[in-house]
């Protein structure tokens, strides 16, 4: 780290303070708009960033100095000028949770909760330290689901290439030799003979794409509809196999979520409101807004649950758990081994349904490519008695 002397310091400060907007400063960075609101930045940086200033709050350095040694770590772009933005702010007087609401895509609102709790009880360090522990996890557990989706997709673009290379190229080359020898093909090859010629037909072609672009569109703007997002997430959480762990993967998120903010001192309410934000699916933030209103009129948090709509959603021996903490005092202690257990249950359904999917997917490739590798054997099994005409 580089060790800078008062002045040097002082002059970089006034430099900052003085500089306009998009003008480079004393360290060669140029400065953000203060509206620089819809930037994003990858979840591997926010972590990194997480644990270097909790490390560093925790060795005594001071908050301002802290992000602004980080911000001199980074490579140059958004996100360390998003943080060098923050250290201006804090200088200026504004307190660190005021200061990263100006970016809500990358600090949620759980992020911003967390550190305003912190900066009332005066342990930012340890606070951080749980945050970036939570990231970490929920990092992890998003990237086991999408490894899990993309093997499907990746075995369905395969079964595809095979189809339109057998469709378009091999397909044609047997049909102009036997139709040249005025063999009748075979029904099922006949069949696949006419799909080809379809699909190679340009006026065809131009009102397929057409139609898929319209489609697409269509189903865009539906699926922001309200009843669009009901259809799509209830087939989510029901679809055979990816049903019950895409459940598992919001379930294990919303304890998560739940055990890091309550242990750290924030209130169950706004603890909801991040999980129901966090969930991305109809079905579960219908079910935390219900708990919400429920507790609001003083319901325990397990009897909510339990009195909510889609309280089937959740399995009857987490809310016993649940009602177990609440009873002790340790919902927080309770939610967190609730989350492990379900991040458990969740590596199993992952494993589950690779097991399931690739069995079913060669299965799928192999009665796709074997009709269309018969139906071109099928005349080669009468080849004697075509070239003998």
């Amino acid at each position: 780290m580089t060790v800078q002397t008062p002045e040097k310091q002082r002059l970089r400060n006034e430099d900052r303070q003085t500089a306009p907007v998009g003008v480079k400063d004393a360290c060669g960075i140029s400065s953000l708009p203060s509206d620089f609101a819809n930037a994003r930045v990858k979840q591997s940086d926010l972590v990194l960033f997480t644990t270097q200033l909790s490390v560093m709050l925790d060795s005594g350095v001071v908050l301002s100095d802290a992000i602004e040694a980080i911000a001199e770590q980074m490579h140059p772009g958004t996100f360390q000028q998003v943080v060098l933005e923050i250290a201006q702010r804090l200088r200026n007087g504004d307190s660190f949770s005021s200061a990263l609401q100006a970016w809500p895509r990358i600090f949620n609102t759980m992020y911003v909760s967390m550190v305003k709790t912190s900066e009332a009880s005066g342990r930012m360090a340890e606070m951080l330290d749980v945050l970036s522990g939570y990231l970490n996890a929920d990092a992890e557990t998003r990237k086991q689901v999408k490894s899990a989706m993309i093997y499907p997709m990746v075995m369905l673009l395969m079964a595809v290439a095979a189809t339109g290379s057998l469709m378009f190229f091999v397909l044609p080359r047997f049909t102009r030799i036997y139709q040249s020898r005025g063999a009748a093909l075979p029904k099922l090859t006949q069949m696949l003979v006419s799909c080809s010629s379809l699909l190679s037909n340009p006026t065809f072609l131009a009102f397929a794409v057409t139609a898929g672009v319209l489609g697409f569109w269509g189903w865009s703007v539906w699926r922001h509809t309200n009843s669009g997002q009901r259809v799509i997430d209830w087939l989510k959480v029901h679809t055979p196999i990816f049903g019950t762990m895409i459940t598992d993967s919001i379930m294990t998120r919303s304890m998560r979520i739940l055990a890091t903010m309550v242990n750290t001192g924030v209130s169950l309410l706004e603890a909801l409101d991040v999980m129901k934000m966090s969930s991305g699916n109809y079905y579960f933030q219908a079910l935390w807004t219900h708990t919400d209103a429920k507790i609001r009129d003083g319901y325990q948090f397990s009897d909510a649950i339990q009195m909510s709509i889609y309280s089937n959603l959740i399995p009857a021996g987490i809310i016993q758990m649940l009602r177990a903490g609440e009873k002790s005092g340790q919902i927080g202690q309770v939610c967190d081994k609730v989350s492990v257990f379900l991040a458990k249950k969740l590596q199993n359904s992952i494993r589950t349904a690779t097991a399931l999917i690739e069995p079913l997917m060669i299965t799928l490739m192999g009665v796709i490519i074997g009709t269309i590798a018969i139906a071109l054997l099928l005349p080669v099994f009468r080849i004697s008695s075509v070239m003998s005409r």
